[in-house]
């Protein structure tokens, strides 16, 4: 990386290596990291991001080569660098019995802060994250943006003078996630050094400098831009018109000189694999029939364009599934669904229906209601009132009806640990009801599928992420459902296999299978039909993605994204109920 004169290095590694076992998590890897900026780590899972994070924090010791923390070595000055760094782990590592007051003074006494400089320093910490009114409130019962910024100030706690932070941003609503970034650059303003590590490539992008690793490698090192640009003259829009979205972006991934696609609201997003495969794809377009039109390109499509490109359309996962007919052209219907646990209203009063082989996207900020609305039309909870119908059958009355049609994909990881990933598919099958040599069919074509031959004798819970979320996914399509529930199905995984996943998705709409999806990540809800928008328990706006980035639109935002009408959606609600 090249330095400016004035530029003060806060961290670096020369020669980095860690194996386990076989694998090489870090191969021979060399970076340094400015103070007073924010540096990105991505990569896809099994890259080394959090090992890297994890040597750089003192937690885990380099086999090869030498690494410098805030000017300190990790393996021989190991207690100098823990004063000197905050560290937020990619899980939620705090005390959720405990109040949020009560892991601020924990964490003070951990990190030795004086008693009479505490008390000053929990407010200042409270006030840059907000949490002042709610420091009586247990870690456990507080929203996902909540439990980040709760770490993130224990994190900063003893006034570190770099920061780590492992996925800060995964599980978090865009509203809290901005909130996030606010806090981050503020600090990196105050000359902080701070490294992000994320999945969601669109933070990344907004960091100073990115390193890229795969395969315990680092295959980029610098600002982001410079590798967006690469894609100049190769990324392009394709207009499905009045065509299936879903069809035109099969279409495009099996071309031999696309490297990568995606749907974006209306369109698909295309890339080409060469600069003179522009010609290519305009003869193709045009031979289609399809508008084309030339596209800013991301820094995820570069992203993916590096690592060699996305997966192509097809997926084997529904080569054997048979055509779903539906007896009713709404799959999914709720009306005046209202949940009230105590006297909060978790869900208020929401009505909705999902057609047969529509992908309907459940969006909203934590604690929305969001997860109790898809809990409800799981069977997983009984409304307090109002009608939640599946396939037909009134969860009331034909609770059992209504399941044996649907499949659903929880948004923790929930199958068991002290099973085998061949015993829970096992499992899993026998709960659904199938035997003999249909259960082993079944059970073939899922490991097939989501390829999980090599880990098939692992406990799920050493899986990594990707993996587990394929083999829950598995479980969750073994009776063939006619209607499936994904709650954040992709959240933390990186976007390679969120393609993935998303061909599988698709290939299932084209049988017929009617999908639910809620997520956090913007760009993913543009693969819906459908999205409807819930806050403070009440359903806000319901449309197609690109009608709801349409009704954002103004001269101060001429062409919003998805996470950009999204935020301006909630602060359009705040501000009619701020002005009641």
């Amino acid at each position: 990386m090249t330095e400016n004169s004035d530029s003060i290095i806060a961290l670096e590694f020369n020669g980095l290596s860690k194996n386990f076992g076989a694998i090489k998590a870090l191969d021979n890897i060399s970076a340094q990291i400015i103070a007073g900026k924010l540096t990105g780590i991505v990569g896809p899972d099994g890259a080394g991001k959090t090992t890297l994070l994890r040597i750089l924090a003192s937690l885990l010791r380099a086999d090869e080569g030498q690494a410098k923390v805030a000017g300190f070595d990790p393996k021989t000055q190991s207690d100098l660098v823990k004063d000197n760094t905050g560290y937020m782990p990619q899980r939620f590592g705090l005390y959720e019995d405990l109040s949020v007051m009560d892991n601020l003074v924990l964490y003070s006494k951990l990190r030795k802060v004086e008693a009479k400089n505490a008390r000053k320093l929990f407010t200042r910490l409270l006030d840059f994250t907000r949490l002042e009114p709610f420091t009586d409130r247990l870690a456990g019962k507080l929203s996902g943006g909540m439990k980040q910024k709760l770490g993130l100030a224990c994190a900063l706690m003893g006034e570190p003078r770099v920061l780590l932070l492992d996925e800060p941003g995964v599980g978090v609503d865009p509203v809290s996630r901005q909130e996030l970034w606010r806090m981050v650059e503020a600090l990196t303003d105050d000359g902080m050094a701070v490294v992000w590590s994320t999945s969601y490539l669109d933070e990344a992008e907004k960091c100073a400098s990115v390193l890229l690793l795969n395969e315990g490698k680092i295959l980029f090192d610098g600002p982001p831009d410079s590798l967006t640009k690469t894609l100049i003259g190769r990324s392009f829009l394709i207009d499905a018109g009045e065509n299936d979205k879903r069809a035109v972006l099969r279409d495009a991934l099996n071309l031999p000189f696309i490297s990568d696609g995606v749907i974006q609201g209306s369109a698909v997003r295309a890339v080409c694999k060469h600069i003179d495969d522009a010609k290519k794809i305009r003869e193709h377009c045009k031979s289609q029939k399809l508008d084309l039109k030339a596209t800013e390109p991301r820094f995820e499509d570069a992203f993916v364009d590096l690592l060699g490109g996305g997966p192509g359309g097809h997926t084997p996962l529904t080569d054997n599934f048979d055509p779903i007919s539906h007896k009713n052209e709404i799959a999914v219907r709720c009306e005046n669904l209202t949940k009230v646990f105590g006297e909060f209203r978790a869900t208020n009063d929401v009505s909705f229906e999902v057609k047969r082989g529509e992908i309907f996207g459940l969006l909203g900020p934590n604690g929305a209601g969001k997860s109790t609305t898809f809990k409800m039309l799981c069977g997983l909870l009984r409304p307090t009132s109002g009608i939640a119908q599946v396939a037909g059958f009134d969860l009331r009355h034909a609770t059992r009806k209504a399941k044996s049609n649907l499949g659903y994909m929880a948004q923790k990881f929930s199958l068991y640990g002290l099973m085998s990933v061949r015993q829970n598919l096992d499992f899993s099958a026998g709960v659904y009801g199938l035997d003999g040599a249909l259960k082993a069919e079944r059970i073939a074509e899922m490991i097939d599928a989501f390829h999980l031959t090599k880990y098939l004798d692992f406990s799920p819970e050493d899986l990594p992420l990707g993996y587990k979320q394929r083999l829950a996914l598995a479980c969750s399509l073994m009776h063939r459902p006619s209607v499936l529930f994904l709650d954040e199905p992709t959240s933390g995984v990186d976007p390679l296999t969120r393609r993935e996943f998303w061909n599988h998705i698709n290939g299932l709409v084209n049988k017929g299978v009617t999908i639910i999806v809620t997520t956090h990540f913007m760009e993913e809800a543009e693969y819906c039909d459908r999205v409807a928008m819930m806050y403070g328990g009440k359903l806000i706006a319901l449309d197609t993605p690109d009608g709801l980035k349409a009704s954002v639109t103004s001269s101060n935002l001429l062409e919003p994204s998805m996470e950009q009408a999204f935020i301006a959606l909630i602060e359009q609600v705040d501000a009619q109920n701020g002005g009641a």
